[in-house]
């Protein structure tokens, strides 16, 4: 008989955290030669959708790449990046240059050279669940879809013109639309690197990947409160304590138990940010057994108390 914990999809439910939030996005018209210098945005991903013509991406030390018709771009660690009509063009910054603003969250930028015309739909966002935050931090500085494969160019095309007909008809509710439409665009663009180079996924990842490993992690993340340890989370995915230890530890770079903290410390410093939540509250969700176990806990994970990080003294 199948059982629910053989029914997770761990990596699936990774994706499925990449909750955003903040999306900001521009349509960008713009005609040769011209330059685009983009700030670095901490705990943000960008993306660059082409819509037509073409340019150039360069980020970091990384060789410049070309971008085509229907091309999708991340920079899942917000760093600093230009985009160029053509390699060697003027790149003034992004808050330099002439724009729209259509909404609090979306504007047009243009710029009118004489050259071939070039149009880009460019997005930051930020996410909230620490599982999202942990995922992007071990994807590739850069990530590209092309658009000349068939199926990724209908997704992305489908996704663009709801995008766009919602930033054209500002109506009740269209940020949300319009933020959950990012989520799609972001997830599936993730989901087809991960299908592209499963053999270079790191750590993490690769654990989730894992038939026991990644089983085992999806349980400790949809209930951090189990009292976990290394002995039922072997039972529950059919191996022996030691071999389950040892596996777990060399995919995931440590061992259960301080996953288990490690996950419930991120889980409360959300909660502590984000929701209004007694830390006594906070401390039962999470499994511990009184308000001042957990105070512990935390502070020798994040090297203050949970006071002090719900008032924002610290970004750990």
């Amino acid at each position: 008989m199948t059982t629910l914990t053989e029914l997770v999809d761990p990596l699936g439910e990774a994706l499925h955290h990449l909750r955003m939030r903040g999306v900001f996005y521009s349509r960008c018209e713009l005609a040769a030669p011209w330059g685009i210098d983009l700030p670095a945005i901490a705990d943000s991903l960008m993306f660059h959708v082409v819509i037509g013509g073409s340019c150039w991406l360069e980020i970091g030390e990384a060789k410049p790449m070309r971008l085509q018709p229907g091309d999708l771009v991340l920079a899942p660690h917000g760093d600093g990046h230009r985009l160029w009509s053509e390699p060697g063009a003027p790149t003034p910054g992004l808050f330099e240059l002439p724009r729209d603003a259509v909404s609090e969250r979306y504007e047009v930028i243009r710029v009118d050279g004489s050259g071939e015309p070039t149009r880009l739909l460019c997005g930051t966002v930020y996410f909230n669940h620490p599982a999202a935050r942990q995922l992007t931090t071990l994807l590739p500085p850069v990530i590209l879809v092309q658009g000349w494969r068939s199926a990724e160019s209908e997704w992305i095309a489908s996704t663009l013109r709801l995008m766009a007909s919602e930033a054209r008809s500002p109506r009740p509710g269209g940020e949300e639309v319009i933020t959950r439409l990012a989520d799609i665009l972001v997830i599936q663009a993730i989901r087809v690197w991960l299908e592209q180079e499963a053999a270079a996924t790191p750590g993490w990842l690769s654990a989730l990947r894992d038939p026991q490993v990644g089983r085992a992690l999806a349980m400790i993340h949809r209930d951090p409160a189990q009292e976990w340890r290394v002995d039922n989370l072997a039972a529950a995915v059919a191996m022996s304590r030691s071999a389950f230890a040892e596996r777990f530890s060399r995919l995931v770079g440590e061992a259960p138990m301080q996953y288990v903290t490690r996950w419930r410390m991120y889980l409360a410093l959300d909660a502590l940010r984000e929701d209004r939540a007694t830390v006594a509250e906070i401390a039962i969700r999470l499994g511990y057994g009184s308000e001042a176990a957990f105070s512990r806990a935390f502070k020798r994970f994040a090297g203050l108390t949970p006071g002090a990080a719900r008032r924002g003294t610290t970004t750990a």
